[in-house]
């Protein structure tokens, strides 16, 4: 916990001119808060007694003063309020951009596993609490302390018997306080996984929303969020249930030592060892005394949500990327396209089966190389190593005869652009989603890629050309139109390797034929892999290669598979 608090305090650095200003301004309102009492005892036992003329000039004195410290105070307040949560909206935005910085450091394995509402909520209501933790903290325990020590001195100045009195509950009230707060925290952490689960639930639902009503499965997905959500309530039932344990509790306490005071007051004044005055500043300083009490048991709270929320930080942020650069990468060159996989053997995890076992491959530069076969023989597989979206296990891939674990992953990515069957789109317009390719191209070029890939002319039929939003993941358009964006984005990258993954398979027989087009407009004079489930669209293929669990069963052109009758032609034969 030691060296996470020295990571945590870390934060502050860039803001230590408003951290250091906040707590000035946390011990200026604590004084001024232990001051006005005195002031009210000096008017009460002093000013009252005094000649008419000297009494109102004291009292106007006096008058001056305690205004001056409320004004004093709420200039304080002010500060610590805005200043205060504006430092923590700045680490939280610092923290933020550091983890969601990380999050784009991280390999697709980690995503594999990984539900998005889980770590939405790491990036929102986790970040929350710590800079609730980091603002409120520190300025707490000040004004807690001050508080507690000043008013417990001017107390005992005045009557030791009486503050003896008044302090013979605060044990009491401390050990409820910290008894129901430690249940008060259980429930919270509850609450907060359960909070994460509905959130991922929630998320889950609504990235599917039209496959929930495609098949008219709307009270089903009802029925499940009922559950969590019923859940949800629970723990919030729970952590209420406490809160009011302990809130009622404090209350009492607050009250019961109010009472404790006047009724030993009263005694000490009939026997003549107390003035009226006394035990009016005492009253007054009861809640001095207990609120920052309540203030400092609460902060244990704070400090247990903060705290499991960094740990949680922390557990992101130990995770290092499967994928990333050797310490001697270099800069790829301008690629050729030459390609050559030398008995390459890959499995997702370590419990998992080989997808590829020892394939050799050589895919010479410029060439048009489909890939076939079964679900499940590694089609897909054998193109995610390309791009080292995950590393092999044994063996090597190089392209243009270096391996590709010795260059930059930015500079081996951006020479190889990817067609998938499930097009990802952003929330924005067309020209957005067309410029990712490359966001320092002009419009002319945006246009000109569009043109490239068939593109253009239903663009321009759209209410706002170019300009025109799309929708959440695109979905204001069909199946070719996605397709076809997505087609024109690589045409913007323009990279000398091409990788379709089944890219017109989930498309009808008119769009097919359009995308069909712009894909192989976009292979020419580009080393081209696909992967086809439709065995028509690869018929123009230079070579075939069937893949199976044992690797590369067969290669050949179209023709020469066929007349072989071997795998290939049974796939044909079946489609």
């Amino acid at each position: 916990m030691k060296e996470n608090l020295k990571k945590l305090v870390q934060y502050y650095r860039p803001y230590l001119g408003v951290f250091w200003a906040d707590m000035f301004f946390a011990v200026l309102q604590s004084a001024a808060a232990l001051a006005l009492p005195l002031i009210i005892r000096r008017i009460t036992g002093t000013v009252i007694y005094m000649e008419r003329e000297e009494a109102l000039r004291e009292l106007l004195f006096w008058g001056l003063i305690m205004l001056a410290l409320v004004l004093l105070s709420a200039f304080c307040n002010y500060y610590v309020s805005y200043y205060g949560h504006v430092m923590g909206a700045k680490i939280e935005y610092d923290m933020r951009a550091e983890i969601f910085d990380h999050y784009q450091k991280l390999s697709f394995s980690f995503y594999d596993d990984e539900k998005v509402g889980q770590l939405m909520s790491r990036i929102t209501s986790d970040l929350f609490d710590i800079t609730e933790l980091l603002h409120h903290g520190p300025e707490n325990i000040i004004i807690s302390v001050i508080k507690i020590t000043g008013a417990l001195v001017i107390l005992t100045s005045i009557s030791p018997k009486l503050a003896l009195a008044a302090f013979v509950m605060v044990p009491v009230m401390v050990v409820y306080a910290w008894v129901v707060n430690k249940y008060m925290m259980i429930s919270a952490r509850k609450n907060r996984a359960r909070l994460a689960e509905i959130n991922a639930q929630i998320e889950d639902n609504l990235s599917g929303i039209r496959v929930v009503k495609s098949f008219a499965n709307e009270d089903i997905e009802c029925e499940k969020f009922a559950r969590g959500n019923d859940e949800f309530l629970d723990s919030k039932k729970e952590r209420y249930f406490f809160m009011g344990i302990y809130n009622g509790g404090m209350s009492s306490f607050s009250t019961l030592i109010q009472i404790l005071v006047v009724a030993v007051g009263a005694y000490f004044i009939t026997a003549g060892n107390l003035d009226v005055t006394d035990l009016l500043t005492f009253l007054l300083y009861i809640s001095v005394f207990t609120d920052p009490i309540k203030t400092l048991i609460n902060f244990t709270e704070q400090f247990q949500s903060g705290y499991s929320g960094y740990e949680r930080f922390l557990e992101i942020m130990a995770i290092e990327p499967d994928i990333q650069d050797a310490p001697d990468a270099v800069e790829a060159p301008a690629f050729e396209g030459d390609i050559s996989l030398d008995r390459v053997s890959f499995a997702y995890n370590d419990h998992a089966p080989q997808v590829l076992k020892r394939v050799s491959l050589e895919i010479p530069a410029g060439s048009y190389v489909a890939l076939v076969g079964s679900s499940g023989a590694g089609k897909t597989t054998l193109c995610s190593l390309i791009p080292r979206f995950y590393d092999i296990e044994e063996g090597s891939i190089s392209i243009d005869g270096m391996d590709i674990r010795r260059m930059t992953l930015k500079s081996l990515r951006r020479q190889i652009g990817i067609v998938q069957q499930d097009v990802y789109l952003f929330a924005g317009t067309v020209y957005e989603n067309i410029l990712y390719g490359r966001p320092d191209a002009s419009r002319e070029e945006v246009i000109a890629a569009a043109r490239s890939a068939n593109a253009h002319e239903f663009i321009m039929s759209l209410p706002n050309g170019y300009d025109t939003d799309i929708g959440q993941r695109g979905i204001k358009l069909s199946g070719g139109q996605k397709q076809r964006l997505s087609i024109a984005r690589v045409f913007l990258k323009n990279p000398p390797i091409l990788i379709f993954d089944e890219a017109t398979s989930s498309l009808d027989n008119e769009s097919e034929r359009v995308v069909q087009e712009s894909l192989e407009k976009l292979a020419q004079n580009r080393t081209t892999l696909v992967i086809a489930h439709r065995l028509s669209t690869i018929r123009n293929a230079q070579r075939i290669l069937v893949l199976t669990e044992d690797g590369i069963a067969e290669e050949g052109t179209h023709e020469e598979l066929l007349a072989r009758g071997g795998i290939y032609e049974k796939l044909y034969n079946m489609r």
